[in-house]
Order: C-alpha cells, then structure tokens, then sequence
C-alpha cells in the first residue's frame, strides 16, 4: 500500500510516517523545503517536493497517481497570519482533496480541528482557522469519490503517547498527545469502515485499535 501524507514534515505527520513506514507500506511525504528531506527519510518516507500554496490540481494528482491513501495533515502552523490560514488550511485542503478524488485515491484522511466551523464568528487569528478547517471539512465531505474520515483532535501535546484514547462523533474538550493522533490516523487507514465519519478524539481510556473498531461498528 502507497500512502500519500500532505504536511511530510509536520510533528503528527513524521510520526504517522515512522508508523507506516514499521507496518511495511510505501509512504511519500510532500514538503516544501528540499531541506527537511533527510528528516522524512529518516522516518521512513519519500520526500516529494510540491508547495500545495501554488501548485495545480493536476500536478498534485500526478503526485497522488496510484496511491491508496493520501492524508492531508499541512497547515499553516503558530505565527502564520490570517492568510495562511486560508491559503493553507482551507485552500490547500481543498487542492488535496481534489487532487485525491482526480487520481482515484478511495482512501482519505484529513487531520482537521476540535472546534472546526465554517459559519465561526470572530476576528482573532484562531478563529480564521478554525473557520478555515470547518470549510474544508466541509469541501472534502462532497467529494463523492474519496472514502473520507475526518478526524478532529483536542488540544496537542507533546507528552509521550499512551495508547488509550477517547474516539467519538462528539467527546467534548481535552487533551490528546500528537503520537496517539499519529497511532489512531494509522488505525483510520485501515479501517475503511469509518469512512464518512467525522471524529473528535482526545485522551481517553480505550487502546487505539479498539477505539478504531468500536467507532467503525457503529
């Protein structure tokens, strides 16, 4: 299996590559700056050039051409201004997404936002992106050829992972370290029974695979 990760550089997305990459697939993550090169190798993944802020539709689905599953996990990240926030975590998303249904990738992860709300009032920087995230959740949910979950996080840590997590359509606020997201975006992929869902998850006393199974049987 091929996977495709958008963000190959981000902290929750070099530590779904290290997962991957131990399961045995083939995982490409696109980046930016041929300097965090060495980094995704070291994960386990091929780094593939492409800044998704200026490329085509048709290029990235080049990129995504006979994968099996693509992840958008980029955004613009702490600092970044209102800007970014669209051309990156809205704008972005929505070219992946594209991209994905245009190659004929089912599976579909995008790692989204606790809180996440196209119709989010308010002029601070943190309510642009969560607006950002709720519209491109909102994109990825009409692309009729992905097998898309959507998958909302709490508040990130860096704490090591514990494995035990809260997966639900609605937990309410918390926590949750980026390697569990890292271990439960592992899990999503090859669950494809939870495609169609949207997710929030933050600390919690079920271990990952269980979590994963529990929401896909519901």
């Amino acid at each position: 299996m091929r996977i495709v990760i958008a963000g190959g550089h981000g902290q929750i997305a070099l530590r779904l590559e290290r997962l991957l990459a131990a399961r045995g697939y083939e995982v490409a993550g696109i980046i930016r700056d041929p300097a965090q090169g060495d980094d995704l190798r070291e994960a386990g993944a091929e780094p593939v050039l492409c800044d998704l802020e200026s490329a085509s539709v048709e290029h990235v689905a080049g990129i995504l051409q006979g994968a099996d599953a693509a992840v958008f996990a980029a955004g613009a990240g702490p600092g970044s201004g209102v800007g970014r926030k669209d051309t990156v975590d809205r704008g972005a998303a929505v070219l992946f997404a594209d991209a994905a249904e245009r190659a004929r990738v089912r599976r579909f992860l995008m790692v989204s936002s606790m809180g996440a709300d196209s119709r989010r009032e308010g002029d601070e920087i943190f309510d642009a992106y969560l607006r950002a995230k709720g519209e491109a959740d909102e994109h990825v949910r009409t692309r009729l050829g992905l097998e898309w979950t959507v998958l909302r996080p709490g508040s990130l840590t860096d704490d090591a992972g514990t494995g035990l997590v809260r997966l639900e359509s609605r937990t309410g606020r918390g926590p949750i370290t980026r390697d569990d997201v890292a271990a439960v975006l592992a899990e999503l992929i090859e669950t494809p029974a939870t495609a169609g869902l949207t997710l929030e998850l933050i600390a919690g006393s079920t271990p990952v695979p269980v979590a994963v199974k529990d929401v896909a049987g519901n």
